[in-house]
């Protein structure tokens, strides 16, 4: 079993069905064990199931072919720099759609039709099922806060969130305004979701009434 499946040069359609069919197992295995020790959207975990799978069919299309090899990394390349960002799932869509247009380019056209098929059957099913489903806890919350640069986000709101949330932590720093403001989000999970309102009143007073923004997480997250 830890030999090669490849008896030949040259591919063979029981071959290819074997280790693409293996990929998509193990990818969806790998997505499952991340899915209990993880806080990474649905959308993350399909794209972890599927991408395996997309990565093995462009390694069997380049096949020790380094002109091959060569083209397709200037392809990815321009995806990757040319495209505005998106989520994990729009990500996968469009790795899936180059490693097929990679297939026909080779002409290996019956390939490139039931990998497309069948990628874009498993995302809809996984998709469709309840799996990698999180239930959305209403106190867990995002908060996105803008303040200005002579404040201290690390500290600035220290004691609002010992008042009002069970736990906090910072999750992305950012400049904005040519570096005069600084943007922070902060994951917090609230004692209690009626006090929301008074956090927030509070929250604005420290920050000079700039723009604050309160988030249930699971949705920011999708975002990411």
């Amino acid at each position: 079993m830890f030999d090669s499946v490849f008896q030949s040069e040259t591919m063979q359609v029981g071959e290819f069905f074997i280790v693409v069919g293996s990929a998509l197992l193990a990818g969806i295995v790998f997505a499952t064990m991340c899915f209990f020790k993880t806080r990474s959207t649905k959308s993350f975990l399909i794209t972890a199931a599927i991408l395996p799978m997309a990565v093995t069919l462009i390694i069997l299309l380049v096949n020790n072919n380094i002109g091959t090899g060569i083209a397709i990394v200037g392809a990815f390349s321009l995806v990757r720099f040319r495209s505005l960002p998106g989520t994990a799932k729009e990500i996968c869509i469009i790795f899936i759609a180059m490693a097929s247009g990679i297939a026909f380019g080779l002409g290996y056209i019956a390939y490139g039709f039931i990998f497309i098929v069948c990628a874009g059957a498993v995302m809809i099913l996984l998709e469709a099922l309840k799996v990698w489903d999180k239930k959305s806890d209403p106190k867990d919350k995002m908060i996105r806060v803008v303040l200005p640069e002579n404040l201290d986000y690390s500290s600035v709101f220290k004691d609002i969130f010992e008042k009002y949330t069970v736990r906090s932590e910072i999750v992305r720093i950012k400049t904005i305004n040519l570096g005069s403001m600084i943007r922070a989000d902060y994951h917090v999970v609230m004692k209690d979701v009626t006090k929301e309102k008074e956090m927030l009143d509070e929250m604005r007073c420290r920050n000079g009434n700039l723009e604050i923004e309160i988030r249930c997480a699971e949705y920011f997250r999708s975002e990411m």
